[in-house]
């Protein structure tokens, strides 16, 4: 009697806590942000450990694809935390194309995150490239520079999903074996990089956001600015007349040559005809 009131106790003990847990996770308590990332590496650099406590691991590459720069270190990085400034300064770049294989064993939807800064050139069309995903182009000329100038955190974020076997990201489907494929392709202008990576499980609310550049928002602002206003411009222009006051002169004016009196130039014309016209009647009675 006493085994079965003990197991009839521990039944609903587990009860209860599987109905809190359940509720704790309806109530967003679910893993952590450090708990749902599946695998991170510090390309370029060693381990670290992130503010939001995401463990990225030191460079699988190393001594085997392409070269591991730290040129970044003596910049500081605009929009990262001191702490995770690191993740941005170092890099790993290759003069053909190269990638990192990441194991995936549950379906579900994830997101990729590349971190970016470039440290070494200052004008854009420097460095462009594409970043493939088990052979999708999910991103297109990717100019660091341009995006948001030099020395400064950008981050590049895909999602996709795997399910039944099948790898869905931004409209394109194609079979999932288990490795995810992320490769940075060889462009025309100079070598394709990155500087940190991970995956995790989530949707883009999940990911964290960068700091804000206020320089970078502004310069966005009146980009925005300039286009409305160009957009009012082209709707609401109207040509203006041809006798406005706004007409642009090409010179100084001239007078009207056809507006001048020209009867004294006249009289000696009318006088030779009237000659001319006596003379050759003479000429042909003769």
């Amino acid at each position: 009697m006493q085994r079965v009131t003990a197991r009839l106790v521990a039944g609903l003990v587990a009860a209860v806590l599987s109905l809190l847990a359940e509720q704790c996770w309806a109530d967003g308590g679910g893993p952590s942000l450090a708990e749902r990332v599946i695998w991170a590496v510090n390309a370029g650099g060693e381990a670290h450990v992130d503010v939001h406590g995401i463990h990225f691991k030191k460079d699988p590459l190393e001594g085997k694809i392409g070269k591991a720069s730290d040129y970044g270190v003596r910049l500081p990085i605009l929009r990262s935390s001191p702490e995770d400034q690191i993740l941005y300064q170092t890099e790993r770049y290759n003069e053909d194309t190269f990638g990192y294989d990441i194991p995936i064993r549950e379906e579900g939807d994830y997101i990729l995150v590349m971190k970016y800064a470039e440290v070494y050139f200052a004008q854009s069309q420097q460095k462009v490239f594409d970043v493939r995903l088990n052979g999708h182009v999910v991103v297109k000329d990717l100019d660091i520079f341009d995006r948001v100038g030099h020395s400064t955190a950008h981050d590049e974020i895909v999602s996709f999903s795997i399910r039944r076997g099948k790898l869905s990201v931004q409209g394109e489907v194609s079979t999932f074996n288990g490795k995810l494929t992320v490769e940075f392709v060889k462009g025309y202008y100079d070598n394709p990089k990155v500087c940190a990576l991970y995956v995790m499980k989530g949707t883009l609310e999940d990911v964290p956001k960068l700091q804000p550049h206020p320089g970078l928002e502004k310069h966005e602002e009146e980009e925005e600015e300039e286009e409305e206003s160009e957009g009012g411009e082209e709707g609401g222009k109207k040509k203006l007349p041809t006798g406005s006051k706004y007409r642009v002169q090409s010179g100084p004016r001239t007078p009207n040559p056809y507006a001048a009196d020209n009867s004294s130039l006249m009289f000696p014309i009318l006088v030779a005809f009237g000659v001319f016209i006596p003379t050759l009647f003479c000429l042909c009675r003769l």
